[in-house]
């Protein structure tokens, strides 16, 4: 077999090592990942990669050397695989956790590679590797054939929008590299990928730890004649080589206000090209300008292409902020609120639908809910599921409504604009990645109807300022009990107000709903919708219900202007509220006959910093709805 090495520099650093170094900036690079079954061999793959492209110091070869010899696979030889798996959990166990990424070149381009996971409940780890990749390299043990796991990685490379896949049948060595063996598992492979719309794929016989048909062909294959792995890595094109071609877009990542005469607009290009004299037009707001100047720290530039990051000046005072988009004028990307997407959830704690995330693009960050899933999908079969929500490492389909439009375009046809992670808002992790596939058409044909009487007309009308005043607690705290003397005493100061109990509610709005943590939350965010209409009409709203979770009661604050909200916490201990157990709920929940009951099998997340705090223990519910009185109207409080 032909061995040799991928790459030579070492003549010309010693001769002009600036040279070299100009040299290695000019070249383009390849992100791509390695995915199979475990034991496929792809950590193998990428050390023989690294080992013949010369991208190893003496010291690290020196430390593999002797790791080979003492947790190494391969006996007496050199295994390449402890290059690439770090964690020691992976070292003992010969797999692959976590996604390593290393970085090698040869004389045409430079690659970052991406080596993943390959079982199954790893997958949110995948996709993270995938997700930058231009290129999939699907391993196949040519002694297992086409697997449930090499279906499911081809899916998720599909999925996640890679375009160019590398079938690469490893250990053909072990197989007496038999041309057979290798054309029926291309056959088999041919027929799942046309399945899932992989319109083409590069099949090569391999061997990462023989080296065959690596760096160069091999002679033990004569009867392959397509490309060495190496040689097809240099020659794809890349994703951001098709971007040019496409309509310029550029996500303002920083507005650059060094000074009165300078203005610029920040960012990396996610599609096209763009030269001063263009036409723009910016986003959401569709406010149009002309490029005046594209600035970089190396001077102005006469065109800027997809990839680069630029600065651009407008010939006009537009209003354009971190978030909105910078597109041409007659090729400008859609904006919408509503979407179809396709979601993978990466955290132990299922998808809540109906609770508010952070959801964050390229083109800035929004609130969004996520509704109850359409489907999930089995990705070893492909089948769609039915389910109510997605746990860790699922993948399903699900529509998303922002609080407000976005400039976006389908993931398919531009990865940086239809990409979007979703984020906690209490404990800021990132739970899970998302494509949109396209905007829901309602989106677009559903507008807010302008009225003539405001909300500010009709608070006027009744001489009081709207008000939510948000009673929390355990089941039993005493919540209905002050908000109904709280209501009584605006009655006979004549305000305006109406008591949402949640028991009432249940009878009829939320009658369709039960005790789940999902059913809660969509609970507390059909109350939060009523609350807002009845603040709208000018009424000072009671509302009454357990709303055990902040991220819920943070969404109905959201939902209102600065003040208007206000959140009263009525702290009764556990064991008080339970003694009391009026209604027998606790003594069911003990007993096992009523499930998710809050403060039992179900948590209450208490107020961190609510605006009112009662505290039942040391406060009777009559001085407490007086404190309340006073502290919403700023007046004394009549005793009833």
């Amino acid at each position: 077999m032909t061995t040799a090495p991928a790459y030579t520099p070492d003549a010309l650093i010693a001769a002009d090592i600036d040279a070299y170094l100009a040299q290695h900036q000019r070249k383009s690079l390849l992100r791509f990942i390695t995915c199979g079954s475990v034991d496929d061999g792809k950590s193998t793959l990428i050390g023989r990669l690294l080992y013949d492209s010369k991208m190893i110091f003496e010291d690290q070869l020196a430390a593999l050397e002797s790791d080979s010899k003492r947790v190494g696979t391969q006996g007496q030889e050199i295994d390449f695989a402890l290059l690439v798996d770090g964690l020691a959990a992976e070292r003992e166990q010969g797999i692959t956790i976590d996604v390593a990424y290393r970085f090698f070149a040869t004389e045409k381009r430079k690659f970052i590679v991406a080596d993943t996971p390959g079982h199954e409940q790893y997958t949110r780890n995948m996709v993270t590797g995938a997700s930058t990749a231009d290129l999939a390299v699907i391993l196949i043990d040519a002694r297992k054939g086409v697997l449930t796991q090499t279906r499911r990685h081809s899916y998720l490379a599909h999925l996640i929008g890679i375009r160019h896949i590398v079938l690469a049948v490893n250990k053909m060595d072990l197989v007496g590299y038999d041309r057979t063996v290798f054309e029926r598992i291309v056959a088999d492979y041919l027929g799942f990928a046309e399945s899932i719309g992989i319109a083409g794929f590069t099949a090569i016989p391999l061997s990462g730890f023989k080296g065959d048909n690596i760096t160069g062909p091999s002679i033990n294959t004569p009867w392959y004649d397509g490309p060495a792995l190496i040689k097809h890595l240099e020659s794809v094109e890349l994703d951001g080589e098709a971007a040019v071609r496409k309509g310029f877009r550029l996500p303002v990542q920083w507005v650059n206000r060094p000074n009165l005469d300078f203005r610029g607009f920040a960012g990396t290009i996610a599609g096209g090209m763009v030269r001063p004299g263009d036409a723009v037009r910016v986003l959401p707001s569709g406010r149009t300008s002309h490029v005046a100047r594209i600035v970089t720290m190396d001077g102005d530039l006469p065109q800027a292409v997809a990839g680069q990051s630029v600065t651009l000046t407008l010939t006009d005072e537009v209003d354009c902020s971190r978030g909105d988009v910078i597109a041409a004028a007659d090729t400008p990307p859609q904006v919408a609120d509503q979407f179809r997407t396709t979601i993978v959830w990466m955290d132990g704690e299922p998808l809540l639908p109906g609770r508010a995330y952070w959801l964050k693009t390229a083109a800035g960050t929004v609130s969004a809910t996520v509704q109850a899933p359409r489907h999930a999908i089995d990705v070893n079969t492909l089948a769609e599921l039915s389910v109510r929500t997605l746990g860790l490492n699922d993948i399903g389909v699900a529509d998303v409504f922002t609080d407000r439009g976005i400039a976006f375009e389908a993931y398919g046809e531009n990865r940086e604009l239809g990409a979007f992670i979703l984020i906690d808002k209490i404990s800021n992790a990132t739970v899970a990645a998302g494509m949109i596939d396209f905007c829901l058409r309602r989106s677009q044909n559903v507008h807010w109807q302008s009225v003539d009487i405001t909300r500010q007309a009709h608070a006027a009308q009744k001489n009081q300022s709207p008000k939510v005043l948000w009673f929390t607690g355990l089941s039993g705290s005493g919540k209905s009990t002050i908000a109904n003397l709280v209501e009584k005493k605006l009655h006979a100061l004549g305000k305006h107000s109406f008591l949402l109990d949640g028991d009432n509610i249940r009878h009829g709005l939320n009658r369709d709903l039960g005790f789940t943590d999902a059913d809660r939350v969509e609970n507390v965010r059909r109350v939060g919708e009523v609350a807002k209409l009845m603040a709208d009409a000018g009424l000072i709203v009671l509302t009454a219900f357990i709303s055990p979770f902040r991220a819920e009661r943070d969404l109905a604050r959201s939902m209102l202007p600065a003040g208007e909200f206000v959140e009263v916490f009525v702290d009764t201990p556990l064991s008080v509220a339970e003694a009391r157990d009026v209604k027998g709920l606790y003594a069911k929940a003990r007993s096992g006959a009523l499930a998710n009951f809050t403060g039992i099998d179900s948590p209450y997340q208490a107020p961190l910093r609510p605006d009112i705090h009662v505290d039942t223990t040391r406060e009777s519910p009559e001085a407490a709805a007086e404190r309340i009185v006073e502290h919403v109207l700023g007046i004394w409080a009549p005793t009833l």
